[in-house]
C-alpha cells in the first residue's frame, strides 16, 4: 500500500481484531466475574469496573506508543530489562502473596505484576540485542551469548511464576531462531532447555505435585479446579447454554474469571463461540507475522516476531491448560482474563507492533 509522506496508515486488521477481543473480553468477563463480585464485594460490576479502567488505560497507552517510533524506544531497551529484573528480585523480598505465589508488587493502593512488563521488556532488549549482533548469528557462541542475559530474568520470574518463565523464555528462543541461519544449533539448545526446565521442576516439590494432578486430577483435592473447567466445556457443547448462563461460575469453579475464563467461554457459547475467539487470535498471529515480513529493517521484524512469539505461546499454553493437555500452570487468556497489568501491557505492546507496521513502504 503507497503511502504519502507524513501521512500514518496503520495495520487497520490488527486494529479492529484486538478492539474486537477487547470487548468479548469485557463482556465475557462481567458474565463470568458477576457472581464472586457480588458475593465477595458485593458488587457484580467489581471486577469488570477495575479491568475496564485499565483497558482504557491501556488504549489509551497503545495509542500514544504506536505514534512513536520504534527506533525511539533502543536507548530505553536496556535500563528496561533491568528495570525488570530489578522488580522481579524485589517480588522475592517484597512481594504481596496470593494463593500460595508472590507475585505483585504493590505501590500504595495500586499492585501489578512486573513479570508481565519483563515480557514486552525481553521482547525490545533481545530486538536490539540480535539486530545488534545478526552478522554473528551463524556462531554458536553469540548464540549462546543471546541467550544468557534471559536466564537472570528466567530464573527470578520462574521462582514464583513458571508458566510466565516459559513464555519468556519462548520469546527468546523464536526471536534468536528467526536471526540465525543455522538451525541445527537449536537441536542443542533445545536439549539444555528439556534439562534446565527437567532441574527446575525437580527443585520445589509441588511442582512435580502438579504433574500427578494433571495425570489423575479426580484422586486429588487440588485437581477440583480442573475437573470443574472439564465439566464447564463438556456441558457447552456446540452452541453452549448462552451468555450469562454458565452453571460452573456459580461458586462450582474457583476464581473463574482468571485462568480458567475459557472453560466459562465453552460452556456459554459452546464449541462455536471458542472457536471463534480461537480464529481471531489467529488472525491476530497472522496479523503479526505480516508485519515482521514487510518490516523495515530487522529491528521491526523482531519486535513483531516476539508480539507474535508471545501471543501463540500464551494463547496455546492458556488453552492446554484449560483442557488438562498439559499441568496446571496459572496463565491467563490474554485481553480475557482479568488483570489489570496484563491488559495493559499487552495494549502497549500492540502499539510498538503498530509502530513498526506505520512505517511499511
Amino acid at each position: 500500500m503507497k503511502r504519502s509522506a507524513g501521512k500514518r496508515a496503520y495495520d487497520d486488521t490488527l486494529i479492529a481484531v484486538v478492539l474486537v477481543l477487547v470487548v468479548i473480553g469485557l463482556v465475557v468477563l462481567y458474565s463470568t466475574s458477576a457472581y464472586n463480585g457480588r458475593v465477595k464485594f458485593h458488587d457484580s460490576l467489581y471486577y469488570l469496573k477495575k479491568q475496564g479502567f485499565a483497558t482504557l488505560l491501556g488504549l489509551a497507552g497503545m495509542m500514544v506508543t504506536a505514534r512513536i517510533d520504534y527506533h525511539r524506544w533502543v536507548p530505553f531497551a536496556v535500563p528496561g530489562y533491568l528495570m525488570a529484573v530489578f522488580l522481579s528480585l524485589a517480588v522475592m523480598f517484597f512481594g504481596d502473596e496470593y494463593n500460595g505465589s508472590k507475585r505483585w508488587l504493590s505501590l500504595g493502593p495500586f499492585s501489578f505484576q512486573p513479570s508481565e512488563f519483563a515480557k514486552v521488556a525481553v521482547i525490545l532488549f533481545l530486538a536490539c540485542l540480535v539486530s545488534r549482533n545478526v552478522k554473528k548469528m551463524g556462531k554458536f557462541s553469540t548464540m549462546i551469548l543471546m541467550i544468557l542475559p534471559v536466564l537472570p530474568i528466567v530464573g527470578l520470574v520462574g521462582a514464583s511464576n513458571l508458566s510466565t518463565a516459559i513464555i519468556i523464555l519462548g520469546i527468546a528462543a523464536v526471536l534468536i531462531f528467526t536471526a540465525s541461519p543455522k538451525y541445527s544449533q537449536f537441536v542443542w539448545m533445545g536439549a539444555a532447555a528439556v534439562s534446565f526446565m527437567a532441574v527446575f521442576l525437580a527443585l520445589e516439590s509441588y511442582r512435580l505435585e502438579r504433574i500427578a494432578i494433571w495425570r489423575n486430577p479426580e484422586k486429588y483435592e487440588k485437581g477440583y479446579q480442573t475437573l470443574q473447567g472439564l465439566y464447564a466445556i463438556g456441558s457447552g457443547g456446540l452452541f453452549g447454554r448462552g451468555l450469562g448462563n454458565s452453571i460452573q461460575k456459580l461458586g462450582f469453579l474457583p476464581e473463574a474469571q482468571n485462568d480458567m475464563i475459557f472453560s466459562i467461554i465453552c460452556e456459554e457459547l459452546g464449541l462455536v463461540g471458542a472457536s471463534a475467539i480461537v480464529l481471531l487470535f489467529l488472525i491476530l498471529i497472522w496479523r503479526f507475522f505480516v508485519i515482521a515480513t514487510r518490516a523495515k529493517d530487522l529491528l521491526g521484524a523482531l519486535i513483531a516476531t516476539g508480539a507474535m512469539a508471545h501471543m501463540m505461546i500464551q494463547v496455546i499454553l492458556n488453552i492446554a491448560v484449560v483442557t488438562n493437555t498439559i499441568p496446571n500452570t496459572g496463565i491467563t487468556l490474554p485481553f480475557i482474563s482479568y488483570g489489570g497489568t496484563s491488559v495493559v501491557f499487552l495494549l502497549l505492546e500492540m502499539g510498538l507492533v503498530l509502530s513498526v507496521s506505520n512505517l511499511i513502504e
